[in-house]
This record gives structure tokens, sequence and C-alpha cells, in this order.
């Protein structure tokens, strides 16, 4: 699917334009996948992403956590941002990569409709802003998620045990407790967008299907359900293909709830890893975010 495709597909979607707080501040939040690389509570330290100058998105922030705890213990890391950047007249625009996805599903899932303190958006050292005038929202205000290379779904990598064992973050990692971790399907009604890589080589003999060296299509692509499965590109007779927008895949086996893929690498030209350059799959994300996230 070319660019311009990718866009009129996101544009369509709904959900895709939710409108503002007159006035508002926006934000362009990013999250990184496992192994981490920026400071935790910089906002301003894009070292997992690639050179800070890269545009990314309106006010971009990098929302770092370590890649390597479990999703429990970094969700706090994720609110407060969220807390930060999103609550009041101001909105946010959030891309995420890989165990990001994870991530930012378990806190919409969990928190998301919890009651949120209204901030100054002037996070102190730790990342953490102070309550204006000690109001509460029910939840954040986030106009849509970006996902390059998620890994929601899990990794059958984690099942074979081809990374450490000694991280929970891996362990949750292994597909079915990946998909058991929380309810997918609760994404307080906020669209996710996946890319779905498909230049995948080392690791292809241990995962189904098409796959960007580290996740398969039924993980990037936001499929549903207690297991993984064989999703393809069309053409592909060993497997179903991996069908574009937020509908069933062949086969019938549907997407989580507000899931939609707006990139699947038919051309298999892109892989998991950033390469602390932007790259990967997520370079496609950030010209989606710099294009749309205004």
């Amino acid at each position: 699917m070319g660019r311009s495709a990718r866009l009129a597909l996101s544009l369509c979607l709904p959900g895709m334009l939710a409108a503002g707080v007159a006035g508002a501040t926006n934000y362009s939040l990013w999250i990184n996948g496992r192994a981490g690389g920026g400071a935790i509570g910089n906002y301003n330290d894009f070292t997992n992403f690639g050179p800070n100058a890269t545009p990314a998105g309106i006010n971009k922030k990098s929302v770092n956590w370590d890649g390597r705890s479990s999703t429990s213990s970094q969700s706090g890391t994720v609110r407060n941002a969220l807390d930060c950047f999103c609550t009041g007249d101001n909105w946010c625009y959030v891309a995420v990569h890989s165990a990001g996805d994870m991530l930012m599903g378990y806190t919409l899932a969990n928190y998301g409709g919890s009651a949120r303190p209204v901030t100054n958006a002037r996070p102190n050292a730790a990342g953490v802003c102070t309550a204006g005038s000690g109001g509460t929202q029910a939840g954040w205000n986030i106009k849509w998620v970006r996902v390059a290379a998620g890994s929601a779904g899990g990794s059958e990598l984690a099942d074979i045990g081809a990374w450490t064992t000694n991280e929970p973050l891996v362990h949750e990692h292994k597909v079915a407790t990946a998909r058991a971790l929380y309810n997918h399907n609760e994404t307080r009604n906020i669209w996710f967008y996946m890319y779905a890589g498909a230049n995948g080589t080392l690791y292809s003999f241990a995962l189904p299907g098409q796959d960007d060296e580290v996740v398969a299509y039924h993980s990037a692509g936001g499929v549903s359900g207690s297991g993984g499965g064989s999703f393809c590109n069309p053409g592909d007779w060993f497997c179903k293909d991996l069908k574009s927008g937020p509908g069933p895949n062949q086969g019938g086996r549907a997407k989580w709830a507000f899931h939609s893929v707006v990139f699947r690498d038919d051309g298999e030209d892109y892989g998991h890893y950033t390469d602390r350059n932007w790259s990967g799959v997520t370079s496609l994300v950030r010209w989606d975010m710099e294009a749309l996230a205004k």
C-alpha cells in the first residue's frame, strides 16, 4: 500500500480527526519498545528513536521507559506523561514502537477511564507535572495511536527463548501471555493504526506468516484472539491475508476493536528496528506523524 493510500485510509476512519478543545495545545508522544534507550523523565531525549532534530509531529515528546520491566511497573511512567500533556485543554497524538504498543494498550485498558489530574504541562526532572486547579477528568485527551511493529499480541521469539529469559517483559511477550495480559478490545474508543513490516530474515523460521524479524503479522496487524496465527501479504498460498483497514482478515478472523491496519508491507521492505535513526517500520509512522500530528 502506497503512502498516499495509507494516509487516505487513516483519514477516512472514525475518530481520525477528533475535535480538540478551543485553544488546546497539541503534543506528539513517542513511546519506545523493548530495551529502551532514552532517559526516563526526560521528554526531550529521543535516543531510542533517532536524532532529536528530525520532525516527528507537533511538540514531540519522548516517553522513555526502561524497556525491560513488567508493563504494570512501567505503566506509571506512561500515565505521568499522559497526565502532563493530554489533560485539560491539551490533546495528544501518540506513536509507539514494538513493546510500546503493549504498554500503551495496557495503560488505556486499565486506567483510561480513571480520574486523572488536570496538570500544568510543565514536568519536573522526574517527568511529573503539577496538578493545576486541582480538577480531574476521566481518562486522557488522545486523538489516536499509531503503532510501528506492535508486539501487543506477543512474539514467538519469547516462546522459544530466543531472548534472555530473566526480563519480566520477555515473559509477558509469550504469545498466550501477551494476549491475556489485558483487554485488548478496551481502547476507550481510541483508534490504534497499525503498521506491519515484513522484512524478516534471521528468525523467520520461528515466526508464523509474514514478519519483521521480531513480530509476526498477527501481532503487528492487531489480529484478535487468544493465540497467534499465520497471516501474510496477498498471493502467499500458505497463509491467510492480513487485510487493510479495521475489518476481518481473510478467513474471518477479526482484529481487536478500534484497531486498523494502515500499512501492510507488501514489498517486504521494512524491518523491526529503529537503529536509533528513525529506521524500519518506525520511519513510516514518523512520516505520518509529521504529516498528520498538527
